[in-house]
């Protein structure tokens, strides 16, 4: 079957306050805003499209696995991990809720953090190598 699906160009995530949300991502994740309203908040950054939507109370992009483990839905992606490391001691110093690096048994390392409406992500020092030929050649 050929491919048709080519990439991942928009990715929804629930906040409580589109204001705050959007500046948090701007100030802190280095986002650009597009637009803006009362409801939503289109933001570019890690190449993608993102759109910060003002939800119910208590929403997140969270889910649980089959053990009960909280589990985030997106990983970004680093150059290395030096870069890992800047970045991970960055976001302590901005106060961001983060977790400690981790060695997850895969190549690389990882750290989580989270959000102000407590969305859980990840971050991976290793690069894709189709991101690596297309982008960084």
């Amino acid at each position: 079957m050929e491919q048709k699906l080519l990439r991942v160009g928009t990715t929804y995530l629930p906040v409580s306050n589109v204001d705050l949300s959007s500046e948090w991502y701007i100030t802190n994740l280095g986002a650009v805003l597009n637009y803006k309203d009362k409801d939503k908040a289109i933001l570019d950054f890690a190449n993608q499209s993102i759109f910060l939507v003002k939800a119910q109370e208590n929403q997140s992009a969270n889910f649980y696995n089959s053990y009960g483990e909280e589990c985030f839905s997106m990983t970004f992606e680093v150059n290395g991990l030096n870069v890992l490391e800047d970045i991970h001691r960055e976001f302590k110093e901005k106060e961001i809720k983060v977790g400690e690096i981790e060695n997850r048994g895969h190549s690389g390392r990882n750290f989580v953090f989270y959000d102000p409406d407590g969305n859980k992500f990840d971050v991976w020092s290793e690069l894709s190598p189709i991101f690596k030929e297309k982008f960084l050649s």
